[in-house]
């Protein structure tokens, strides 16, 4: 028979009893931090897909384009409620962090009078950062219903990078071969 004590204990394999392996839990203030660095990266891809579905002519990317601005908007809201719950004050903006502008910042030159390859290129080159963002934000300590969120908003950000890589690479091939003659 099995006391309490026994089945609460975790079992320790011997000469591990003083080795201290747990890793540090994130402090709430960690926590909040990430959460809201998150919130940045969000509200960046926010704006760089709407801006991309504004001024973009295909109908399918204006509708990829926006359903993927609206996903961040979503994501946003459910990440400033956790900081919420934390006790925080969540970030309401996107990140001004000068000239990099996290990954986003050319994509406004590029949709001015540059091709849809261009357009896609910047975008994915955002959801790089998103995904940067988020496999950091995985590596911390988080309590078990933050990481649970952020995994699961992690996923749909690789999602989304490989439809754009997609779209792009598609855009690459439609491209190559109409410089190409004779080749179909």
């Amino acid at each position: 028979m099995i006391n309490d004590y026994e089945a609460t204990t975790p079992i320790v394999p011997e000469g591990d009893l003083n080795t201290n392996t747990t890793p540090t839990a994130a402090t709430n203030d960690e926590v909040i931090s990430t959460l809201n660095g998150l919130i940045q990266t969000l509200k960046d891809g926010q704006f760089g897909f709407k801006t991309a579905s504004e001024d973009i002519e295909r109908s399918e990317l204006k509708t990829t384009f926006y359903e993927f601005s609206q996903q961040r908007a979503e994501f946003t809201g459910v990440l400033q409620g956790l900081v919420r719950s934390l006790g925080g004050d969540p970030e309401d903006s996107g990140s001004i962090s000068g000239a990099v502008h996290r990954g986003w910042m050319d994509l406004k030159s590029a949709v001015t009078g540059r091709t849809e390859e261009a357009i896609l290129n910047e975008c994915e080159r955002g959801e790089d950062y998103a995904k940067e963002a988020y496999a950091d934000a995985q590596h911390n300590n988080l309590p078990a219903n933050v990481a649970d969120v952020i995994n699961q908003q992690a996923q749909a950000i690789q999602a989304a990078h490989n439809r754009v890589k997609a779209l792009r690479d598609a855009e690459r091939g439609e491209s190559g071969k109409a410089a190409t003659p004779g080749v179909f």
